[in-house]
Formats: C-alpha cells, sequence, structure tokens
C-alpha cells in the first residue's frame, strides 16, 4: 500500500504539470481551432529565463514572476508575427506555422542559453513530508498549488470578468464576436499570451525537480497534448482531468511493469482515444445549430 500511495503522489505530480500544458492548448484550440505545438518551447522558456534571470542576482519570487511575464510576451509576440497573418485560414496553416515556430524557439534558446542543463532551486527548503506512508516533496506541493490556482483563476476569469466572457464568446462563434463589437484578434492575441503563461508556470515549478534545458520541451509538449486529447480538447476541467489521469497512469505503469514503457503510455493513450472516443473521456458530442 505505501508503495501505491507513492507512485499515485507521483503520478498526481506528473499528471498536474500535465494539465498546466493541456490547459494552454485548450485555451488556443478554444480561440483558433488548431493545436498549438510550440506549448512545450513555453514550457522550456519559462525554466531557462528563470535560471537566467536567477544569474541576474534576482531573487526566486522575482525571477518566476518575471520568467511567466516574459515567456507570456514571447506567446504574444508569436502571435502577431507567425499566426495572425494566417488568422481565418485553414487550421492546419496555423498548425504547421506552430510547429515551425516550436524549432526556431527551440534553436534560439540553444543559442541563448546553451546545450548544457540548468538547475533552478527550490521554492521552499526542508524535508519531505509523509502522507499514508509516501513521501511528498515540498516542490510537489507548490507544483499541486500552483495548478489549483491556475485552474481557479481561469473559471474566475471566464465567469466573473468582461475579458474572459469576451474570450469564450469569441471561442464561440469568432464571427458573430466580432458582430457585437468583441476585438476577436486580440482574444486570439490574448489566449497565446495566456498559454505561454501556463506553460512557463509549469516549465518553472518543475524545473527544481527534473533540472532544465533548451531540448526538454518536445517530449513534455506531447504529453500535454495526449492529455488534453485525453479529457476533451476545448475544455479546461476536462483537461486537468486528462492530465492527472495521464500522470497516474504513467506512474502505474512504470511501478508495476517497466519504467522503460512510462513514455510510450502518452502515446498509447492519444492514439486509443483517437480511435475509440475523439471527444475525450469528459467530452460530448459536438452540435451545430443552424
Amino acid at each position: 500500500m505505501e508503495a501505491l500511495a507513492q507512485f499515485i503522489v507521483a503520478g498526481l505530480k506528473s499528471g498536474a504539470i500535465y494539465a498546466l500544458l493541456a490547459l494552454g492548448f485548450t485555451i488556443v484550440y478554444a480561440s483558433t481551432g488548431a493545436i498549438n505545438f510550440a506549448q512545450g518551447e513555453f514550457f522550456m522558456l519559462g525554466g531557462v529565463i528563470g535560471v537566467w534571470l536567477l544569474s541576474l542576482g534576482m531573487p526566486i519570487p522575482l525571477a518566476v514572476l518575471g520568467a511567466i511575464v516574459l515567456t507570456a510576451a514571447i506567446g504574444v509576440v508569436f502571435e502577431i508575427l507567425a499566426v495572425r497573418p494566417i488568422e481565418g485560414g485553414d487550421p492546419l496553416r496555423i498548425i504547421m506555422v506552430t510547429i515551425g515556430g516550436s524549432v526556431l524557439l527551440r534553436q534560439l534558446a540553444l543559442h541563448a542559453f546553451g546545450p548544457d542543463e540548468l538547475t533552478f532551486p527550490a521554492f521552499t527548503r526542508g524535508p519531505s513530508i509523509r502522507l499514508l506512508g509516501a513521501a511528498i516533496e515540498r516542490q510537489t506541493v507548490w507544483i499541486w498549488g500552483l495548478t489549483l490556482l491556475a485552474v481557479l483563476a481561469l473559471a474566475a476569469m471566464y465567469r466573473y470578468t468582461g475579458f474572459g466572457k469576451a474570450m469564450r464568446a469569441t471561442s464561440i462563434r469568432s464571427e458573430a464576436a466580432r458582430l457585437v463589437g468583441i476585438d476577436a484578434a486580440g482574444m486570439v492575441t490574448a489566449s497565446f499570451g495566456l498559454s505561454a503563461a501556463l506553460g512557463a508556470m509549469a516549465g518553472l515549478v518543475v524545473a527544481p525537480l527534473t533540472q532544465t534545458a533548451f531540448n526538454v520541451g518536445s517530449a513534455i509538449g506531447l504529453k500535454g497534448f495526449a492529455a488534453a486529447i485525453l479529457g476533451g480538447l476545448g475544455n479546461p476541467v476536462a483537461a486537468v482531468g486528462g492530465g492527472l489521469i495521464l500522470g497516474v497512469l504513467e506512474s502505474l505503469t512504470a511501478g508495476y511493469i517497466d519504467p522503460l514503457y512510462k513514455d510510450a503510455v502518452a502515446l498509447v493513450v492519444l492514439l486509443l482515444v483517437l480511435f475509440i472516443r475523439p471527444q475525450g473521456l469528459f467530452g460530448g458530442a459536438a452540435r451545430e445549430k443552424v
């Protein structure tokens, strides 16, 4: 039972990271109808920019905040320069642009920050917390807490703020949103900035446990995408559920079958969901009113 508890804790830790990335995929998909395959690079940028800001003498809280803000700004610039010129076109073109953008961001990070792994210090120091026989690192508590905070903040924004309601309206019907005076193009830009901020937060909060480097974005981006598909692309709550489920499945596979198969779980889950239930575990069949 102690081993099972430890595996579940490890799975929920990974799952929370996947959930933050899945939220980023979902936000961009809702506003553009396309998948942003540069999401993993936003994860990478959060970590490496945070380490760079620390090297300039910033304390950890300011380095974390600065890295999130700078990565969000990069997301905004990326949308304006690369995505906006083809806005309203075939979603496949947007997907191809984001794939090219991810390669460009990765190479720029390589030249700017070097090829070596970089270390970010733990947010708080101290021994692990024991719960039901499982050891929970203090950084893991930060991962869970910041993921919960991001989910609650997004829910509040969408429900209670005019900005959030405008984003929802744009995601549901962009042409109708334009007709009532909503800046649909601005909402798409905001969605890229918000998704970049979520990716950066994930990259920063996990960096003390895994280190970071210019090439960490691709693999984690794939898992975030698989989590979004598993839960139901376009539904933020479902994306979080998909991330947590995927993380636990990976951990149980590594613990009870073989760690070599851990990274294959995301691909297997992705293929199974696409073949059996394309709308995801928590998604419903789409309806079109005419």
